[in-house]
C-alpha cells in the first residue's frame, strides 16, 4: 500500500450530501470513508450507499456485538454494501466471532476484512478498573486479540500503544486498524490512547482511522494530503 490508501477518514456527521462532497474532494488522497453507528442510523444502507458511490473503499464501522446468531446475520446483510472493513467487538467471545468469521468467508472474493474491537481508545486502565478488569488495557488487548485471531478474525481495531504486544503474540499477517491517530498539529479531543499517524505505521499499523484532523480541517484535502506526506 501506499501511504495514503492506509488511511480511512472517519466521516464525522449525519449529511449525506457533505458525506458525499467529502469523499468527492478525498478520493485519491485516502484509503478509504469510514461509516459509523451515527452516520449509519441516521441514514441506513441507503445513505451508505450513496456516498461509496463516489467509488472508495469503506469500512462498516458498526461494532456489531450481539449473539451470534444475529451478527452473522448482519455480516450477511452488509453484503450488499460491500464494505472493504467491517467490525465487531471481541468482547462478544468465541462462538460470536466464529460465526462472524464464517458469514464473511461465504462471500467469496468479495468478502470483507472482519476486524475485532479490543478495548476502545477511550478507556484507559482506570476505567477498565472500574469495570471489573484488573489486568490493564494491554494485558486485556492481547488477551481479546489472541481469542480473535483463534477464531478466524483477520485482524483487531487497536491503540497504536498496543500494536507491538499484538504483532508480538499475533505475527506479522494479522491485520491492525488503529484509530486515536492525531497529527502533532492537530487538537487531542477525547481519546485517551493516541499518536501521531507516522508513529502508528512505524510500529506496525496497517490502517489508520484519521477524523477530525481532517473533516474538521479548513482544508480536508490538504489536511490528508499532508498526513499521506508525513507517512511517506
Amino acid at each position: 500500500m501506499n501511504p495514503a490508501q492506509r488511511i480511512y477518514v472517519a466521516l464525522d456527521t449525519t449529511d449525506v450530501d457533505r458525506a458525499t462532497d467529502f469523499a468527492k474532494t478525498l478520493k485519491g488522497s485516502v484509503g478509504g470513508i469510514k461509516f459509523g453507528k451515527e452516520f449509519f442510523t441516521a441514514n441506513g444502507p441507503q445513505g451508505v450507499q450513496q456516498v461509496s458511490a463516489v467509488g472508495m473503499p469503506v469500512f462498516l464501522d458498526l461494532k456489531y456485538h450481539d449473539i451470534p446468531n444475529t451478527v452473522a446475520g448482519a455480516i450477511r446483510a452488509a453484503q450488499p454494501l460491500k464494505p472493504t472493513l467491517i467490525d465487531i467487538h471481541a468482547s462478544g467471545g468465541t462462538a460470536m466471532m466464529e460465526a462472524a468469521a464464517q458469514a464473511a468467508s461465504e462471500q467469496g472474493s468479495d468478502r470483507p476484512l472482519v476486524l475485532a474491537v479490543t478495548i476502545l481508545t477511550s478507556l484507559d486502565d482506570d476505567d477498565l478498573e472500574t469495570m471489573g478488569v484488573s489486568d490493564g488495557v494491554n494485558n486485556q488487548v492481547v488477551r481479546l486479540a489472541k481469542l480473535a485471531q483463534d477464531c478466524g478474525i483477520d485482524g483487531v481495531v487497536c491503540s497504536a500503544y498496543e500494536i507491538d504486544a499484538i504483532r508480538k503474540a499475533c505475527g506479522l499477517d494479522f491485520k491492525l486498524l488503529v484509530p486515536g491517530i492525531r497529527p502533532k498539529w492537530s487538537v487531542t479531543g477525547d481519546q485517551k490512547r493516541i499518536m501521531t499517524p507516522r508513529q502508528a505505521i512505524d510500529r506496525g499499523a496497517d490502517y489508520l482511522v484519521i477524523g477530525r484532523p481532517i473533516t474538521k480541517a479548513n482544508d480536508p484535502l490538504e489536511a490528508a494530503q499532508r498526513i499521506a506526506e508525513e507517512l511517506a
